[in-house]
């Protein structure tokens, strides 16, 4: 049915769920970096923020993606020739991720602003009274309590942000979305292998989806209903 494509394609899915990971984490910290800046008292720091934030709310995902590999390629080709190191390739793989977690880190700055907000102030002051470290008031209290909050808005990005890795097949990585168009070239049947991409998306956020429900399930236990 699939002329011999499909374990090339089902490959090709690991491959997008592994950028899907990587990019994850990377947007994580990024975005607790951007969330951090945004509460901070310095202004340069909210200010570099605020600046990351726009451009990434402002900018394409496709036209970034495009700018930080061509770009990036420019640096490392400026770097390599200016200590005479060679030519070097920048990894579709690299820019891919740095690429999309840099785009959804500024997306999670904000989600996790909110959720640090959305703590009670009197809580951390509580745990300070009763001689708790700032790192335990934020590892027993903050942190928790934000991630609850967090949950939903972090869900969401994360389905957006695996639908999104779709773009990196126009820099050449052989994820799924490649695949499926150089086999539909080659077969003049390029309905049945986006086709296939969907049923594998859909698939990949059906099971995302569960296991964001029960994460949050149990980050909400032992709270009223009301309270949510």
């Amino acid at each position: 049915m699939f002329h011999g494509y499909l374990p090339t394609i089902l490959g090709g899915a690991l491959l997008t769920l592994e950028l899907a990971v990587l990019s994850l984490v990377f947007a994580l910290v990024a975005g607790l970096a951007g969330a951090a800046a945004k509460l901070s008292r310095s202004m340069l720091l909210r200010t570099a923020a605020t600046v990351y934030t726009t451009v990434v709310r402002g900018v394409p995902d496709l036209v970034m993606m495009l700018l930080v590999f061509y770009g990036g390629q420019m640096v490392v080709n400026h770097v390599t020739e200016h200590f005479d190191l060679g030519y070097f390739d920048l990894n579709p793989m690299v820019a891919g991720v740095l690429t999309i977690g840099f785009i959804f880190g500024g997306y999670f700055a904000e989600t996790f602003r909110g959720a640090f907000l959305a703590v009670p102030a009197g809580q951390l002051e509580a745990g300070a009274a009763y001689g708790m470290t700032r790192w335990q008031v934020f590892a027993r209290i903050l942190f928790p309590q934000m991630l609850r909050h967090a949950l939903p808005g972090l869900g969401n990005n994360w389905l957006v942000l695996l639908k999104s890795t779709a773009i990196v097949s126009m820099i050449g990585l052989s994820d799924m979305t490649w695949l499926a168009d150089q086999a539909g070239r080659t077969t003049r049947e390029p309905f049945l292998f986006y086709l296939l991409v969907c049923v594998l998306y859909l698939a990949m956020t059906t099971v995302s989806s569960w296991l964001l429900a029960r994460l949050e399930k149990r980050y909400s236990a032992g709270v009223r209903a009301a309270e949510l």
